[in-house]
């Protein structure tokens, strides 16, 4: 467990003699904690936190910060407020251990970007005049953010070599989601890439496609990012909600915190929206593909009707000249044979100039 006290000027990381926060006049704590820490005695992190923050959790919420397949959610009380955000699980974080399992084998066939939507939920917890965060120990968003405020030094004139502070825990709350919204941002193009070689693998003519069950795999993970998307933009919207109805900072300080949250918000949209076009893009490329094999079979099928049609008249003549009659046309005659043969011509000549004319042959044979 990490405490920052962030205020107008500085960061202190862990100082000395922590504050708790209803002795902070100016400022705020920011309390850092992993899962790990918490599932192991989660009795004694909650007394930990009551502590520093004054606040004594719920049990429900306690059980919501250890379970890492919560989704994402937001819940208030009388004393504190709680999101859980489900974040992308990037550098090996929560990675799922290589097993034999069937599920796992046909994952490994999906395409790349596809395997990179593994999601590990953060908890918030604002609390007066503090901010709980409890998240997995490689969280990049977590870590870079930690750096960057440590990094924080004003400059004599005023002006900083950074963005300033953040001035509230929601602010800094909002700050984490937006940088977590923004990875998902940065799998758009790749995703799209990789869906747009799926589209040139199902609509290849060189070579049928027969990797279904990798495809049907990477159709379940966007309709994952979608719902994953919705809950995200529910508990936002939620979180939106609250701050409207009870904030009592200044209307300035409550409209800078919608404003970002309308900008995570937003940014959880725009992600929805593209994993539904991407969704739609699959299913699209699919049924093309479907038809176009259809469209296929069909201009087979027809060059072997019209191939039926020509030797059809042909195989009449054959037979008829086949029969044992001792008297019959041209079978004595010493060009019956040529005669023959150029009738069976003419007629597969006037049939190819009909069905051309018919346009049963588009061109070809």
């Amino acid at each position: 467990m990490d405490i920052l006290y962030i205020n107008d000027n500085q960061v202190t990381l862990n100082p000395a003699d922590p504050p708790t926060c209803a002795e902070i006049s100016n400022g705020f704590l920011w309390v850092d904690t992993c899962h790990d820490e918490v599932s192991a005695d989660p009795e004694a992190w909650r007394e930990k936190i009551a502590r520093i923050t004054g606040t004594h959790l719920y049990d429900l919420h306690l059980k919501d910060v250890t379970n890492l397949s919560h989704p994402s959610y937001f819940d208030s009380t009388q004393d504190y407020e709680m999101v859980v955000f489900r974040k992308l699980a990037l550098n090996g974080e929560a990675a799922p251990k290589p097993t034999d399992d069937v599920s796992d084998i046909l994952k490994r066939k999906m395409p790349a970007a596809l395997n990179k939507l593994a999601t590990q939920p953060v908890s918030f917890l604002l609390v007066n005049r503090g901010l709980v965060t409890v998240r997995s120990s490689k969280s990049r968003t977590i870590e870079s953010t930690r750096a960057r405020l440590l990094d924080y030094k004003p400059k004599a004139d005023g002006s900083t070599h950074s963005s300033r502070l953040p001035t509230s825990p929601e602010e800094l709350m909002l700050r984490l989601l937006n940088a977590m919204v923004d990875q998902y941002l940065e799998l758009r193009q790749p995703l799209t890439q990789q869906l747009d070689r799926w589209q040139h693998a199902l609509l290849d003519p060189r070579r049928p496609f027969n990797n279904w069950l990798a495809l049907l795999d990477s159709r379940i993970e966007l309709r994952k990012l979608d719902s994953l998307c919705e809950e995200q933009h529910d508990a936002m919207q939620e979180l939106r909600d609250h701050i409207v109805d009870t904030h009592d900072g200044s209307s300035r300080a409550k409209d800078l915190l919608l404003v970002r949250v309308n900008d995570v918000i937003e940014h959880i949209s725009r992600v929805l929206n593209h994993a539904r076009r991407l969704e739609a893009s699959l299913e699209s490329a699919v049924q093309i593909h479907f038809a176009a094999m259809a469209h296929r079979t069909s201009e087979i099928m027809r060059t072997l009707t019209v191939i039926t049609a020509l030797f059809m008249p042909l195989t009449l003549i054959t037979g008829i000249f086949g029969m044992n009659f001792e008297v019959m046309p041209l079978l004595k005659h010493a060009s019956g044979f040529w005669i023959t043969m150029g009738i069976m011509l003419f007629i597969v000549v006037v049939l190819l100039i009909y069905f051309r004319s018919r346009r049963y042959l588009e061109g070809r044979v």
